[in-house]
């Protein structure tokens, strides 16, 4: 990324629409809007809309011109937004008009990059932003904005903040060893970093959470042949999705779709008939479905409820004896036959989508139930989970140190381990590749 350089992209998704927007950033953004409008540009006040005519080689466009002063605008640099009629042919012509006029192609992010770099925003509240466009969910979002607005960063240099204080306390007893830090001194700050071990417990905590916000709830339908799993994952995601016939064995892969309920995302997954066969792809199949057990968030074990329960279906209920099971007996319009019940039980059809809503609202319930969906702050990024147990580790490390009376070099290099695991989350602690990767997930006009 080079600052000098102003860039320029279409930041409005590709097709037409009602408007398009083309953005530039950088010290020459007004003068490059100058070779393609009329007015003087130089009398443009910040932050006011401007109709003009914009000239480009082959057509003119009537549109809105925004200016944004440095360094109050999105990058923190000059900034000129473009507005024109939607369509990319329009779009397209003005953006070739200001590369052709000195303005550079921004790269993936780079708008955000030069956000970042000029202070305006912490590295997690740019992580906040593209996890508000890739949001599957009204919770993904809600877990998106409070990353950007910074309720992370709150948390982070609070803690941060600790650990500084910890840290001046064990430089005093370095620097003047002929005063021996005493008991109180030494347990003040053993129980501050005990505060900030709870406090990272309370974030880690969240993180599974996070994690099914972010990605969705893995669903894993489970039963043996022509129970009704392809069934009820159609009605499940609301159109037909997997193959559906008499024919027992028909589903001998994973099939995989998602649907959406209230404020949260599903991902469905079909599975092949569970029973003995000599069928040496259907095996496969199978043991696919058993290994899938182990990363499903919650299981639907589909039992035909037009026959009593058999061979195939206990050792089904031997596979999942420990997981997150809702039992759904199937084919309620047919005569019943089944000669059990479950706690956590709903009988449906799946064929003729009744009770289908009732199932999504149980399989709602029962993930709620178990996680924290409070609006609240949750860890949804791998990258900061990691560097928060970093972060554990060495404050148990230097509370382990405290305890055993050893070197109080050993306890401030912990602590300022601590304080830098930290700091990768907001960026206060640059690791570029880090960096680079994060920004190369934006769009090009982002």
């Amino acid at each position: 990324m080079e600052k000098n350089k102003t860039i320029c992209a279409i930041s409005t998704p590709i097709g037409n629409g009602g408007i398009s927007i083309v953005r530039m950033s950088g010290c020459q953004s007004k003068k490059i809007l100058q070779k393609i409008v009329d007015f003087d540009t130089e009398k443009m006040e910040a932050r006011k809309m401007y109709l003009t005519k914009i000239h480009t080689k082959n057509f003119d466009e009537q549109g809105l011109i925004v200016w944004f002063k440095e360094p109050y605008s999105y990058t923190g640099e000059e900034m000129v937004e473009i507005q024109c009629h939607g369509g990319i042919i329009i779009a397209n012509g003005i953006l070739n008009e200001l590369l052709e006029k000195g303005a550079v192609l921004a790269e993936s992010g780079e708008f955000t990059k030069r956000a970042f770099v000029n202070g305006k925003m912490s590295l997690d509240s740019a992580e906040g932003i593209i996890d508000m466009i890739n949001a599957q969910s009204e919770e993904a979002v809600k877990a998106g904005y409070n990353l950007m607005t910074g309720k992370l960063k709150e948390q982070v240099e609070s803690i941060q903040n600790l650990l500084t204080n910890c840290e001046a306390k064990v430089e005093v007893a370095l620097d003047y060893p002929e005063e021996d830090i005493d008991y109180s001194t030494s347990k003040e700050i053993k129980d501050e970093l005990e505060v900030c071990r709870q406090k990272i417990d309370e974030l880690l905590a969240t993180a599974n959470t996070g994690r099914l916000v972010k990605n969705g709830i893995n669903i894993l339908i489970l039963g043996k042949p022509n129970a009704g799993k392809s069934s009820l994952l159609n009605a499940l995601v609301g159109f037909s999705r997997a193959i559906v016939t008499d024919i027992a064995g028909t589903t001998r892969d994973m099939v995989e779709d998602s649907y959406t309920y209230k404020n949260l995302s599903f991902n469905v997954i079909d599975t092949a008939g569970i029973r003995e066969t000599e069928s040496i792809v259907e095996r496969i199949g199978i043991e696919r479905a058993e290994e899938s057990v182990k990363g499903a968030d919650l299981i639907l074990v589909v039992l035909d409820g037009s026959k009593p329960i058999e061979n195939d279906d206990e050792k089904i209920l031997k596979m999942v004896k420990d997981k997150i099971v809702l039992y759904v007996v199937n084919k309620i319009d047919l005569p019943k036959k089944i000669n059990r019940t479950f706690d956590q039980m709903i009988e449906i059809s799946a064929m003729r989508n009744e009770r289908v809503m009732a199932l999504k609202e149980d399989i709602y319930n029962l993930i709620v139930d178990k996680n924290m969906l409070n609006g609240g702050l949750i860890i949804t990024n791998t990258r900061h989970i990691s560097a928060l147990k970093e972060a554990n580790k060495s404050i148990i490390s230097a509370i382990k140190e405290i305890e055993l009376g050893t070197s109080l070099d050993l306890v401030a290099t912990d602590i300022k381990a601590a304080w830098l695991s930290l700091g990768e989350i907001t960026g206060v602690v640059n690791n570029q590749e880090i960096i680079n990767t994060i920004f190369s997930k934006f769009c090009l006009g982002k």
